[in-house]
C-alpha cells in the first residue's frame, strides 16, 4: 500500500476465522516495525450488523503490548484509517 505522501507501508497477516456476512477475524503486522515478530501482530476482529437497513461495520484491534499499541497511535495510522471508513461510508446502498 503507499500512503498519500508516496511512503510504501506493508502488512502480512492470516485469517483465522471467517464467518460470511457477519465476521473476520485477521491477524496483521507492520514489516517496518523494527524487531517485529508474529508475537506483535495485532488481532482484529470486524463485525457486520444490520442496523436501520445499513451495514453497521465495528472493528476492534487487540494489541499484544501496551508498547505495539502505542507504536500504531503514535504512527498516524488513525487518519488513513478514518479516510477509509468514510469512504467505505459513501458506498451506495445494494438492495438485493
Amino acid at each position: 500500500m503507499v500512503e498519500n505522501e508516496g511512503f510504501e507501508v506493508a502488512f502480512h497477516g492470516t485469517y483465522p476465522d471467517i464467518v460470511p456476512n457477519e465476521r473476520l477475524v485477521s491477524t496483521e503486522l507492520f514489516e517496518r516495525a523494527p524487531g517485529a515478530t508474529e508475537d506483535d501482530a495485532t488481532l482484529n476482529t470486524t463485525t457486520f450488523a444490520e442496523h436501520d437497513g445499513r451495514t453497521l461495520l465495528t472493528t476492534l484491534v487487540v494489541c499484544p503490548s501496551k508498547v505495539m499499541r502505542d507504536a500504531i497511535i503514535e504512527s498516524g495510522m488513525e487518519g488513513g484509517m478514518q479516510e477509509a471508513m468514510d469512504a467505505l461510508e459513501e458506498v451506495p446502498v445494494c438492495l438485493g
